[in-house]
């Protein structure tokens, strides 16, 4: 076991305290959004060995066999599959979709064919991995999430007089519901820009002043608030709003739109840095790639449900890279699965990670580490609260 440090994502929507608050260290007054645990090329953990510091990628990558387990290994390659995150949202995060691996695949090819340095604002595909993730409330955590049903949205824009209103009911009155979503979505993301800001605008002094309705009635006026002329603060009234209780969680496949809005979580995804945006960003929004990947189905919202194993409660969603566990919080006593290299996060308590074979590890609140598959059976007492992310379940593999 090598405990690790990890890197801090300062990103514009992440709240003040949160995470100084989880490490134990002062708040400097700047946004800090997501703690980034795992071996992903944007920001490393790094791994601390009885030979010295050593990044996460580098150690697994000098004996993959040994460090993620032969299967893993045959699976992945020399790479861990999946990321973990301690996120803290203090205001919106973009309007984004995820490609699959197919589609990112090809658009990560295609970009480097084409000479676009990985760090160009511009560029869509940073990888050649999909980015199916589960996150996992540790708090009440607002989101938006897949697509409702038009009705619903057209329930909402009765009596908004305002050429914008106008038009997206009329899209959003197709009796296909796959045309009419990507009507109104296409709409709202090719407003011409000398009329952008202008029909926006409108939209929201109609809807502010009384016309809005239903729940999403502050959430359109708040984002655009924060965005001005923004396109994705309209394009809320196409989603689910959601509330997440501590607790409960969603699972987030390829093509699904979705908006984190406040709140703090732990997500755990596959390792990739794939996002298409739709909006609610300064960022690029290339808006044709987009509207290709994007699911337009009408679905349930996708709450994750989890089983109960040797005292944790896991998520295993399909997704070959990744299962999320938890235990605690509380007084406990519970064992982390054997089955790969494990990831470990101690959100608050003291916790003994006993080990059957060499030295144990205690973690306190904020500290992680990273677990070996060839350290054998890992015992977990203590009184606290923990988070494991582990590999995903090989018959979820992709052909």
């Amino acid at each position: 076991m090598h405990r690790l440090t990890n890197r801090v994502r300062p990103y514009a929507w992440g709240a003040r305290a949160a995470i100084p608050r989880l490490l134990g260290t002062e708040p400097d007054g700047s946004p800090q959004a997501e703690l980034w645990l795992g071996a992903h090329h944007g920001a490393p953990s790094t791994a601390h060995c009885d030979g010295g510091d050593r990044l996460l990628p580098d150690l697994i990558s000098a004996d993959p066999h040994r460090v993620l387990g032969h299967g893993t290994a045959e699976r992945f390659g020399s790479r861990l599959p999946y990321l973990l995150k301690y996120l803290a949202a203090e205001a919106p995060l973009s309007l984004q979709v995820h490609p699959d691996a197919e589609r990112a695949r090809a658009g990560f090819e295609a970009e480097e064919r084409a000479g676009i340095p990985l760090d160009a604002p511009h560029r869509n595909y940073r990888d050649p991995h999909h980015k199916p993730e589960l996150l996992l409330a540790l708090e009440p955590f607002e989101a938006l999430c897949g697509f409702r049903e038009p009705a619903a949205t057209v329930a909402d824009l009765i009596g908004l007089d305002n050429d914008l209103a106008t038009a997206l009911r009329d899209d959003l009155s197709d009796s296909d519901t796959h045309a009419a979503l990507r009507a109104a979505l296409t709409r709202l993301l090719t407003l011409p820009a000398s009329d952008r800001c202008r029909m926006i605008e409108e939209f929201v002094r109609e809807w502010s002043g009384g016309g809005g309705r239903g729940p999403h009635a502050e959430i359109v006026t708040d984002l655009a608030a924060r965005y001005p002329g923004d396109p994705g603060a309209v394009a809320a009234l196409l989603l689910n709003r959601v509330t997440l209780w501590p607790g409960q969680a969603l699972f987030l496949p390829a093509g699904n739109m979705h908006a984190y809005l406040q709140g703090t979580a732990v997500e755990v995804m596959a390792s990739s840095d794939n996002v298409l945006r739709a909006g609610l960003t300064a960022k690029h929004v290339d808006a044709p790639e987009l509207l290709d990947v994007v699911d337009f189905s009408v679905l349930p919202i996708p709450y994750a449900q989890p089983g109960f194993l040797d005292g944790r409660r896991e998520f295993r969603p399909a997704a070959p890279e990744f299962a999320l566990h938890e235990i605690g919080p509380g007084r406990i006593t519970a064992h982390l699965p054997g089955d790969g290299p494990t990831v470990v996060l101690a959100l608050h308590g003291t916790v003994d990670l006993v080990a059957e074979v060499g030295e144990g590890v205690t973690l306190g609140r904020g500290e992680s580490v990273f677990v070996q598959a060839d350290s054998g059976p890992i015992k977990v007492e203590g009184h606290g609260h923990v988070i494991a992310a582990t590999v995903g379940d090989h018959e979820r593999a992709r052909v």
